[in-house]
């Protein structure tokens, strides 16, 4: 394997601050191993800077005798000792929780945005609808909202993972507060899949959603988004 120039210097310059000043060779394994280490989705790693902040908040949590969550003395012990893999166990008071592989895809949050936005028109609309119109729709809409004009939210035991949806859905609504007027307090466990039907619906509703700055969907509107729910996908 040949290397450039510039990268042989490195890793001579990097070989040379080690305790055993390794070979080339022996220094390249290491960096190599290193690398592929901070690699996997489990490894957790810290740089320099990282280890002394952690310090610094732990000296601080000390100090000011913090009766928390998370047992300072114990990350600093695993950080110093290089025990990194102490992080991911469950003693008590240790942070594993916050050591997880998991990332919500950015697909996700976009979608399950789309989906609280969609809800959040059809359920105003449905709320100014005198009683004639609602029975009109119970009696067209021949899907899971024909009586029922209400978000169901996500399945939380959906073999598709739909829990994934469910999550970013209440932390949206319960901690950042988005949609939280329409949807807060609200169980958004729907028990059976619903992300598929939001699909659907959400093919129809995205080029009226753009019409209805300052409006509410339409009675026509609102019924052909909540019988998509009910089509199946063509072949």
């Amino acid at each position: 394997m040949r290397l450039e120039e510039d990268i042989l210097t490195r890793i001579d310059h990097w070989r040379s601050r080690q305790g055993d000043v390794p070979a080339r060779a022996e220094a390249m394994r290491r960096l190599i191993e290193t690398g592929l280490a901070r690699s996997l989705p489990e490894a957790i790693t810290f740089r320099p800077a990282d280890k002394l902040i952690i310090a610094m908040l732990a000296d601080l949590y000390k100090h000011l005798k913090v009766n928390g969550e998370i047992d300072a003395e114990l990350v600093m012990g695993a950080l110093s000792g290089g025990h990194h893999w102490a992080l991911r166990w469950h003693p008590t008071r240790m942070s594993a929780h916050l050591f997880h592989n998991h990332e919500d895809r950015e697909e996700d949050v976009a979608f399950v945005l789309d989906v609280l936005d969609m809800w959040d028109f059809i359920e105003a609309a449905f709320r100014e609808l005198p009683e004639q119109d609602r029975t009109r729709i119970a009696a067209e809409v021949d899907g899971p909202f024909g009586k029922h004009v209400k978000f169901l939210g996500f399945d939380a035991q959906s073999q598709n993972n739909e829990s994934r949806l469910l999550y970013i859905a209440e932390f949206m609504v319960e901690k950042l507060g988005s949609f939280k007027s329409t949807f807060g307090g609200r169980d958004l466990d729907s028990h059976i899949p619903m992300a598929d039907k939001y699909r659907r619906m959400y093919r129809v509703f995205a080029p009226i959603r753009p019409t209805l700055i300052g409006k509410t969907l339409s009675m026509g509107q609102l019924i052909q988004v909540l019988k998509a729910a009910k089509e199946e996908t063509a072949n």
